[in-house]
């Protein structure tokens, strides 16, 4: 037998056997990644190398085939969960935007004032405009109770005569109480628009001495 057919032989006994190998290695190498997975079932836990169906969007722990867990995968979300984690997300988007916003209107507050006093006469104009609807206010329901006492004294000696109080008087006497009611509506508002606005200015007055206090102080 020549060399070049001992060569021949050669390697077809060679790729013979390397294709032989090639099962046994996809094989071990399967062995080596396969996994095992373990969820709860009805409240008990179960583990299993497939991974069924019914349990894809359950809470689960995948394991190595030597026991070691790999991942742990939590259940899926519900579409009312889904729902609520969006609008949550949103939320704390709006959030961030307002803080973000807030921050540029105290740096702008800081800008735009050279001192306390430019920052109160700019809130001086919101809070005279304030004090003027107040007042306003004031007088109209003054004007409203005599109205209403005059209208409920003519319905008092109309009875002391001895006569009925006209249905006209009446509606009168609840129109009047009404618009007396409403008058004291818009003045409780406007109170707490009094309020609000004071607490504003208490907060910026202390807001900028705080950022113009940093402000000296970096540059310091």
């Amino acid at each position: 037998m020549n060399s070049a057919t001992l060569r021949s032989i050669s390697l077809v006994l060679g790729t013979g056997l390397l294709a032989a190998s090639i099962p046994a290695f996809a094989q071990k190498q399967k062995t080596v990644e396969k996994k095992i997975y373990c969820w709860d079932e009805n409240g008990s836990k179960v583990c299993g190398d497939a991974l069924p169906a019914t349990a894809v969007d359950s809470a689960r722990t995948e394991f190595s085939a030597s026991g070691m867990p790999t991942r742990r995968v939590d259940r899926a979300l519900t579409d009312e969960e889904r729902s609520e984690a969006a609008r949550l997300a949103e939320q704390q988007r709006l959030a961030a935007l307002e803080a973000a916003a807030e921050i540029r209107r105290e740096l702008a507050m800081v800008e735009s004032y050279a001192s306390e006093d430019e920052l109160q006469r700019a809130f001086n104009h919101r809070i005279e405009l304030i004090r003027s609807s107040l007042e306003t206010s004031r007088l109209g329901i003054d004007g409203a109770r005599r109205s209403l006492l005059s209208l409920l004294q003519r319905a008092a000696e109309t009875e002391l005569a001895g006569k009925p109080v006209s249905k006209a008087l009446g509606n009168q006497i609840l129109a009047q109480h009404h618009s007396l009611r409403q008058q004291q509506e818009v003045l409780e508002q406007q109170l707490q628009e009094q309020q609000a606005m004071d607490e504003e200015l208490t907060s910026a007055l202390e807001r900028y001495r705080e950022l113009k206090t940093t402000d000296s102080n970096g540059r310091g």
